[in-house]
């Protein structure tokens, strides 16, 4: 049902790689598929002015199939989840830095309620000094048991275990029950990642008193966090990490 027939929707005009000492920063944010609507568009560009990033990592976006992204300036790659005649729906990357390689995926399971898939990105973005970091965009599955959950977060461990080098992994991951946050936990635990603990964790979207939202990271240094009240927009707030390399 609404399986997408359009797998690889991208966009890559840059070529910069990362240096050694270079900060970035990072936005993460659901958009509750609004990305076509100007009131979200000016709210993104006001949060990118005050919060500079190179990387987003948009979930939950919706794309018209007839015209160009609303940011023309960025390379960008999607993992769409569902297709209709109209839009396609689904995860967003988008950088200033060069894409080395991107990779979309659809989870194996359907969600119970809607019969549809989730879908994750794998980015691959050069290190100027060799080596590449992954970025990982997530929108875990949700309406399902909690062992069909651990199944799926499986599958990505599997797919980032044999990365060597920095490694950030963000998205909604849906952990409303102890079980699913317990998941989450031991994943990161296994492939080394750490959480970016925001400084407002009051901004963060929770259903059932567990954040929904988080960013983790490995083999940078964090800098700064914020989560940035824009609840008039979406019903997640995005959240924003700033990393040297």
């Amino acid at each position: 049902m609404l399986k997408p027939k359009v797998l690889f929707p991208q966009q890559f005009i840059h070529e910069r790689p990362i240096h050694h000492g270079e900060e970035f920063g990072v936005l993460c944010w659901n958009t509750q598929k609004l990305t076509e609507r100007k009131g979200f568009q000016r709210t993104l560009e006001q949060v990118l002015a005050e919060s500079p990033c190179l990387f987003l990592l948009l979930q939950e976006v919706k794309l018209s199939a007839k015209t160009n992204w609303f940011l023309p300036h960025w390379s960008y790659a999607v993992a769409p989840n569902m297709e209709t005649r109209r839009s396609v729906y689904g995860v967003l990357t988008a950088s200033r830095y060069g894409f080395k390689e991107a990779q979309a995926r659809l989870s194996r399971k359907r969600e119970g309620m809607f019969a549809t898939h989730k879908s994750y990105m794998l980015s691959y973005h050069s290190l100027a000094e060799g080596g590449s970091l992954l970025v990982v965009n997530v929108h875990a599955i949700n309406f399902v048991r909690a062992r069909k959950f651990s199944q799926e977060i499986e599958l990505i461990k599997q797919e980032i275990l044999g990365h060597k080098g920095p490694l950030i992994v963000a998205g909604d991951f849906n952990v409303w029950s102890r079980q699913r946050r317990l998941s989450l936990l031991q994943f990161c635990r296994s492939v080394g990642l750490r959480q970016a603990i925001m400084v407002d964790p009051h901004h963060v979207k929770t259903y059932r008193q567990h954040p929904l939202d988080f960013i983790f990271y490995r083999d940078l240094a964090l800098q700064e966090t914020l989560a940035i009240d824009t609840s008039t927009v979406s019903d997640h707030n995005p959240l924003y990490a700033r990393f040297k390399l």
